[in-house]
C-alpha cells in the first residue's frame, strides 16, 4: 500500500498542520512509513501553501509524491494550479465554499468544512475539519490514530475544539459521495 496526498491551499489555512497530522497519524499512531513535504510562499499568510504525504508500508524511497492519489484543495488560486498535474483516477476533496469554480468535468467530493468552524465557533479549525473529512472519504489511516495525532499537535487549551472539529468533518466525509 501507498497512498500520495497533496493538501493546497493558501497560508494561514492550516495545511502545512494538515499534513503534518496526517504523517503523524500514519508513523506514530498507526504501523505505516510516513513522508511529509511542504512548500510555501515568502508571505507568512495569504501565499501559496501546500503540504504533501507519502503513507506506505514499505519503505519510502522518494521524499517527494511522484502521483496524487489524492489531491485537497482549501482555495481556488491552488485548486486551480494544482489540478493539471493529478491523474484521471485522483481523488478530489474539496470546500465549495473556497473553491466555487470547480467545475473541471469530473467527479469530486464537496465538504464544506469551513463552515463546520463556522458553526463551531471558530476558522481556526476549518484544516482540522479537512482533516477529519479526509479520512471520512480515504479509509488509509484509522480515524483513532488520526485522533491521537490531532491531540498530540494542537495546543492543548484547543483540544476540545479541534477534537470537535475533526469528528464533525469525518462525519462530513464519511456522508460526502463525487459529484
Amino acid at each position: 500500500m501507498k497512498k500520495e496526498i497533496r493538501i493546497c491551499g493558501f497560508g494561514g489555512q492550516g495545511v502545512i498542520l494538515a499534513g503534518f497530522i496526517m504523517g503523524k497519524a500514519a508513523c506514530v499512531f498507526s504501523d505505516f512509513n510516513a513522508v511529509q513535504s511542504q512548500s510555501y510562499g515568502p508571505e507568512a499568510r495569504g501565499g501559496a501553501a501546500r503540504s504533501e504525504v507519502i503513507i506506505s508500508d514499505e519503505k519510502i524511497g522518494y521524499p517527494r509524491p511522484t502521483s496524487c492519489d489524492l489531491m485537497v484543495a482549501m482555495a481556488q488560486e491552488a485548486f486551480n494550479s494544482y489540478r493539471h498535474d493529478i491523474r484521471d483516477d485522483t481523488v478530489i476533496i474539496i470546500d465549495p465554499d473556497l473553491v466555487p469554480n470547480h467545475d473541471i468535468g469530473r467527479l469530486l467530493y464537496k465538504v464544506q468544512v469551513q463552515k463546520i468552524a463556522e458553526d463551531l465557533g471558530n476558522k481556526i479549525v476549518t484544516n482540522i475539519a479537512m482533516v477529519g473529512a479526509i479520512i471520512g472519504i480515504d479509509d488509509t489511516l484509522s480515524p483513532e490514530a488520526v485522533k491521537k495525532a490531532v491531540i498530540d499537535s494542537v495546543p492543548k487549551r484547543f483540544t476540545d475544539l479541534n477534537i470537535n472539529a475533526f469528528e464533525r468533518g469525518l462525519e462530513a466525509g464519511r456522508n460526502a459521495r463525487p459529484e
